[in-house]
């Protein structure tokens, strides 16, 4: 009996939950593998597939759209969506969305993580007790700094900005935000304050950067921008590592510019600039932004009602422009 189930092409293994329902709904193109595939790979299980899921790793030029016929959907496994050539899918008529909203409350969790683990040496702490070199407390151990009642600037208030934001009040920090155009001031709290990003930099005590990666947003941050931050001020990225100039980040944190940074993105991904991880001051994440049970199960199952609706002929509910 033939199968009358569309063929999905995933490029990397999902959740068990997801891959589940993916096995009970589709004919795969391959069993995904949980690494990153070839270019090769990823064109021929492409052009295979009525839907695709892929991911950020996966970097889908003009040519791999127009070679792939069959191909109704690109389910894009995140919110961004800057690994696919856009113009090309919309010559093409080629579907593409994206899952916003599930993984908000985790990458505004980790963003917080790393604040912290960043301005209180939590890494250090951590590797100084594995070395067994610990002889035990001291008044001039390891000494960071407060976070409670400092400064907080956001660059970039959108729905993970925001949730950043939120979680300031517990800290009793006060809100900087920069945006293009300031928010309406009447849905707001007292304590957010829209600035410019000049200000906003020279401000806060703690600057964290939530904007999509656009040719706009391409460094943002670089060696300019750092110089108008604080001796004593932290830098956190857990949006897109091309955001900021990691050459320029790296001499500020040698130079003293800036007291430290953690990172859960990076310019050259996977690759980071070798001397980031000889820097004591920084704390370094491999993308784990997401990286929570229920939100890469969730991120999976929005992807399955995009390509669902589209594969019926309904308009996808996550379609990106």
């Amino acid at each position: 009996m033939t199968d009358a189930r569309p063929t999905l092409y995933l490029s990397r293994l999902l959740p068990d939950p997801v891959m589940a329902l993916v096995r009970e709904r589709f004919q795969l193109v391959q069993d995904p593998l949980d690494a990153l595939p070839v270019p090769s790979a990823l064109r021929e299980g492409l052009c295979q597939a009525d839907a695709a899921i892929v991911t950020l790793g996966d970097r889908i030029d003009a040519e791999t759209i127009h070679a792939a016929t069959r191909l109704k959907i690109l389910a894009n496994y995140a919110v961004g969506y800057n690994n696919i050539d856009l113009a090309a899918t919309h010559v093409r008529g080629l579907i593409v969305t994206n899952t916003p909203d599930v993984l908000t409350d985790a990458t505004a969790d980790l963003t917080w993580a790393l604040l912290l683990a960043t301005a209180r040496r939590v890494v250090e702490g951590d590797a100084l007790v594995r070395s067994g070199r610990w002889t035990g407390w001291s008044p001039t151990q390891l000494l960071g700094a407060e976070v409670s009642g400092k400064t907080l600037g956001i660059i970039g208030m959108g729905r993970i900005g925001q949730a950043v934001a939120h979680r300031a009040v517990g800290f009793r920090m006060p809100v900087r935000y920069h945006t293009r155009q300031p928010m309406a001031t009447s849905s707001l709290p007292r304590e957010w304050e829209h600035r410019s990003l000049h200000d906003i930099l020279g401000e806060a005590d703690v600057v964290t950067v939530h904007v999509p990666l656009t040719p706009a947003t391409h460094h943002l941050i670089s060696a300019r921008e750092l110089t108008w931050m604080r001796p004593t001020s932290f830098f956190i990225n857990t949006a897109r590592g091309p955001i900021v100039d990691e050459r320029a980040l790296v001499d500020a944190l040698k130079t003293g510019i800036i007291a430290g940074a953690g990172l859960d993105v990076y310019e050259q991904e996977p690759a980071i600039h070798s001397e980031l991880a000889q820097l004591k001051q920084v704390v370094l994440l491999p993308h784990l932004g997401s990286a929570t049970v229920r939100a890469r199960v969730q991120m999976g199952l929005v992807c399955l009602e995009n390509i669902h609706a589209v594969l019926d002929g309904r308009p996808a509910p996550n379609q990106v422009t």
